[in-house]
């Protein structure tokens, strides 16, 4: 088995492994288990990403067998330059060989890890085949995720709650300071430990899933200080809307989140998902309570490509003047 990055020659290939698995997920026994990225599965979905990812693919006989993607996380940073990375889809062929995937998971860590990156990210459905590939290989779960669906929610109010009002510039340090009050410490300090982590990484792949081609809106609860966010990105394709939270544990609050984004859906008729970690079990109650069920619950996995010594603080030494 010989692997190697993929060329432009490849992604033929690729595109048709990733539309077969794409006709899976689509099919009557949705949802299967490769939500982990929503890209088009169109070849033309390849082409813009090839500079910002890593596709890698593995070859026997002189045949593309399984491909490995992985991303760099913000649209538009250097791959060089990024520290973490996400794994957007892992695929192999029916019928290949078992140490297929496992080599394709290694090969990718190796690269990373002569790339400068400190840990690589995946999320995987709870009961997928891949998930013995990944945790052989060092990889740890650190938080799960839910996503809920409905195929029609209902608001149950269309008051306008107080404070709210659109995401302005000088919001960002806000909301990462929200980010870390509702995010348990050992999330956050893997996801984003520094603004500067929080700002690369918000909005691509932090548990929140994007619909691609969408139109979106974002606005915040502000009371004092800013309590909850809501991002709403209406889908211009067949896929479903996509709702987004973050929301302090207070009463009534996740209810007038969960209605605000469903009336900022109001007219359409199109189905509509949220993406949402175990611990934002309020704001999953809110949703269910307007026609949203648990689609499937995924599993956030994190290795370590570099030990991380922590640099001991120089001690005081008292001053005698």
């Amino acid at each position: 088995m010989k692997l190697r990055a993929a060329s432009l020659l490849d992604l033929s290939r690729i595109e048709e492994m990733h539309r077969s698995a794409d006709m899976t997920m689509n099919g009557a026994d949705a949802p299967a288990a490769r939500l982990w990225s929503l890209l088009s599965s169109t070849l033309s979905a390849f082409l813009p990403l090839s500079q910002e990812t890593l596709i890698y693919v593995a070859e026997e006989g002189g045949k593309v067998v399984g491909y490995v993607q992985a991303s760099g996380g913000q649209r538009g940073l250097e791959l060089s330059r990024a520290k973490v990375l996400q794994v957007l889809n892992l695929q192999v062929v029916d019928g290949s060989s078992d140490d297929v995937a496992p080599a394709l998971v290694e090969h990718l860590c190796n690269q990373a890890l002569e790339r400068g990156a400190q840990r690589v990210f995946v999320r995987l459905p709870d009961r997928d085949p891949l998930l013995p590939v990944f945790r052989l290989r060092g990889f740890r779960q650190y938080a799960t995720e839910v996503v809920v669906y409905a195929e029609n929610p209902i608001a149950r109010s269309q008051r306008q709650p107080d404070g709210v009002r659109p995401v302005k510039r000088g919001d960002n340090r806000l909301l990462y300071q929200l980010y870390r009050k509702v995010t348990p410490q050992g999330v956050s300090q893997l996801e984003a430990p520094t603004y500067r982590d929080w700002r690369a990484l918000h909005g691509e792949w932090t548990g929140r899933l994007s619909a691609r081609g969408s139109d979106k809106l974002e606005l915040v609860f502000d009371r004092v200080e800013l309590v909850g966010w809501v991002k709403v990105e209406r889908s211009s394709g067949a896929r479903p809307h996509t709702l987004n939270f973050l929301a302090m544990p207070e009463r009534p609050l996740p209810d007038e989140l969960a209605d605000l984004g469903l009336s900022l859906l109001a007219g359409s008729e199109a189905p509509a998902w949220s993406s949402l970690r175990h611990y934002d079990s309020h704001m999953i109650d809110a949703l269910r309570g307007r026609g949203f069920s648990v689609l499937l619950t995924q599993l956030l996995l994190v290795k370590e490509l570099a030990v991380r010594v922590p640099v001991r603080e120089k001690g005081l030494v008292p001053s005698l003047a």
